[in-house]
């Protein structure tokens, strides 16, 4: 099988791309990323010699060099990670949002269609149904609420990318992922920023009382979910992936204090963001129900795997705040989303 997995420098299309060519789920892997300041092709440095594996600069809202890329490359399946992820950036800038992970993801579904793509995995976020009230969790027929921008643009091209399957019968899935944590994460979402600022001895920043609930998904299971859904999901349905350990946000600043060694004195309360969503959960029953996919890794185990990697590659966290990011991050690190 040969993949496009867009957005493959990034968080989770890195760790993707990595299990993808090391435990053989395709005998080529193009790597399409437009390396903006998240995407680090250090991420994939692993795997970056195989000869399976080709890195391939692009944007996705780009359609001319999408077309090129699809007509050179000729994939089997698309695995769609690309995306502007920082709900707090959304916020402030919601221009590069809707032009990215709207427009963005048209682009990809055209090319799709038009190569006759076998296969398409659009990966989206549990924050597209908004905040849930206890005690209900959202399963995929959950209605629709997004908050952000971001929420609001990820929420649209999931029903973009299923109306592919419905009018031109692509044979598309959607996964909707609760919160992921792990290695390479950039740092500017909850965990990796609390670690960071841990280990540098600066102040958490916690959103107003920190009783906002997310559930938390090892990236690393999250991928296998998605290999998974390439491998048996159905086309034109909607699959949701969680880590079945919901945690308020301030309880997750402890253990990571806790797992770091140093003192909740550090612990620093800021004003709460607009459209801040109480509580996100979902259920799994769905994936499980009709793969067998469930999450491997306990919560704490990898909080604490994913604390001695930022501690063993603090010379990443620097290179990676660097330029663009190091003024948003300087300014604006107390302005976190999760």
């Amino acid at each position: 099988m040969k993949l496009i997995v867009t957005g493959g420098a990034g968080f989770i299309g890195s760790c993707f791309v990595r299990l993808a060519l090391t435990e053989g789920w395709a005998d080529e892997v193009v790597n399409l990323d437009k390396l903006t300041y998240a995407g680090n092709l250090e991420n994939v440095a692993p795997v970056a010699g195989e000869s399976g594996y080709k890195f391939v600069q692009g944007d996705i809202a780009d359609s001319e060099a999408i077309e090129r890329i699809f007509a050179n490359e000729a994939p089997d399946a698309v695995v769609h990670f690309a995306a502007e992820s920082h709900v707090d950036r959304s916020i402030h800038s919601p221009a590069p949002v809707i032009q990215t992970n709207l427009n963005g993801t048209f682009t990809l579904l055209e090319a799709a269609r038009r190569h006759k793509v076998a296969r398409f995995v659009h990966v989206s976020t549990d924050e597209v149904y908004g905040s849930i009230p206890e005690p209900h969790d959202a399963d995929e027929e959950y209605p629709l609420k997004a908050s952000s921008p971001y929420s609001a643009s990820k929420a649209g091209s999931d029903l973009l990318a299923l109306s592919y399957f419905t009018t031109y019968k692509l044979n598309v899935s959607v996964t909707r992922a609760s919160n992921n944590y792990g290695p390479y994460q950039f740092p500017e979402k909850l965990i990796p920023l609390m670690i960071s600022n841990a280990l540098e001895d600066k102040p958490l920043p916690v959103y107003g009382d920190g009783q906002q609930v997310r559930d938390w998904l090892y990236v690393e299971d999250h991928c296998r979910a998605i290999h998974t859904v390439l491998e048996k999901g159905r086309a034109g349905e909607v699959y949701n992936v969680g880590g079945n350990c919901s945690l308020p946000n301030l309880e997750v600043v402890h253990r990571i204090l806790r797992a770091t060694g140093k003192p909740e004195s550090l612990i620093t309360r800021v004003a709460d963001r607009p459209g801040h969503d109480r509580r996100y959960a979902l259920t799994n029953a769905k994936l499980t129900r009709e793969t067998g996919w469930e999450p491997q890794m306990d919560f704490d185990r990898g909080l604490q795997l994913t604390v001695d990697w930022y501690r063993a590659n603090q010379e990443w966290v620097e290179r990676v705040k660097s330029g663009e990011y190091r003024k948003f991050y300087e300014l604006n690190y107390a302005q976190r989303s999760e």
